[in-house]
C-alpha cells in the first residue's frame, strides 16, 4: 500500500510557529512518529512538505504515476484558497484524507480543499494524522 502525505504551506516550521496553536513537536519529530506507525501497519508512506501549491500538485500526480493508493494531505495555508489542489484532489482516482492539528471550524476558517477529500480529521493536534493514517489504511483495506 502506497501512501503520500502532502504537508502544505508552513508545516515545516511545525514546533516552532505558533506552539499555543500547534504544540512543540517539531517536523522531524511528527515524520518519524508517522514513519513508525506506517512500517507497523506494513504501509509504505512518503511525506512531502511545500509551502508552493504547484509543488503539492506536482508530487499528487508523480505519486499517482508511481502508483499511489491513497492521499494524505494538510493544506494547512492552502486551504483558504488553494483552488488548483482542490481541482488535484478531484481529478484524481484514489481516497484522500484532510488533515488539520487543530479545530479549523472553531477558529473561524473554512476548507475550500475539503469537498474534495472522503472525509477530514481535525483539532487533535498531532493524533490528527495518526488518526488519519490508521483511517487510510482501514479504508483500503476493506
Amino acid at each position: 500500500m502506497k501512501l503520500l502525505l502532502v504537508q502544505g504551506a508552513n508545516m515545516e516550521w511545525l514546533g516552532k510557529r505558533q506552539p499555543e496553536l500547534y504544540g512543540t513537536t517539531t517536523a522531524a519529530e511528527l515524520d518519524a512518529m508517522l514513519l513508525a506507525r506506517a512500517h507497523e501497519l506494513g504501509v509504505d508512506l512518503e511525506i512531502v512538505y511545500t509551502n508552493v501549491e504547484g509543488e503539492a500538485v506536482s508530487a499528487i500526480y508523480r505519486a499517482m504515476r508511481a502508483g499511489l493508493d491513497g492521499l494524505l494531505f494538510n493544506p494547512a495555508g492552502f486551504l483558504h484558497a488553494g483552488y488548483a489542489l482542490r481541482d488535484t484532489l478531484r481529478s484524481i482516482d484514489v481516497p484522500a484524507i484532510e488533515i488539520h492539528m487543530t479545530n479549523i471550524e472553531k477558529r473561524g476558517f473554512g476548507s475550500i480543499t475539503a469537498e474534495a477529500a472522503v472525509g477530514s480529521i481535525a483539532g487533535f493536534g498531532v493524533d490528527s494524522y495518526r488518526l488519519a493514517l490508521d483511517a487510510m489504511v482501514r479504508r483500503l483495506g476493506s
